[in-house]
């Protein structure tokens, strides 16, 4: 069995093709999509310790911006980030009060639905 890892406009696929005897055509396994951050070349940079309370994606997008940083104090409902989906830019805002604990993602970074974005303590 050989695994291969197969890019298909921008969306990472992990492959696995077994290999068969003579005149057999090889059996694919299903494609199991990644996430387009778990690409080596597009893996954000997490910054500081993680926290206990996530803040995740609601939806998939583009971090458009971040507007907090490790260590500051935030009030819930402030908004921390930008993320556009569907052309629209959404407010990514603290669950609660806290202090941030990490930032996941870097500006620009694709995400989908429930990665962790930043955490606060």
């Amino acid at each position: 069995m050989k695994n291969y890892t197969i890019t298909v406009n921008g969306n990472v696929y992990e492959v696995s093709v077994e290999e068969g005897g003579a005149g057999a055509a090889p059996a694919l396994a299903a494609p199991k999509a990644v996430s387009p951050k778990a690409a080596p070349k597009a893996a954000p940079k997490a910054t500081g310790a993680a926290g206990s309370v996530k803040i995740e994606a609601p939806m998939p997008g583009k971090i458009l911006g971040i507007k907090a940083n490790v260590g500051d104090a935030v009030k819930k409902g402030q908004v921390i980030m930008i993320l556009e989906a569907m052309k629209m830019e959404n407010e990514i805002v603290a669950t609660q009060d806290g202090t941030v604990a990490s930032i996941n993602v870097a500006v620009n970074a694709a995400v989908e639905a429930g990665d962790v974005l930043a955490t606060l303590n």
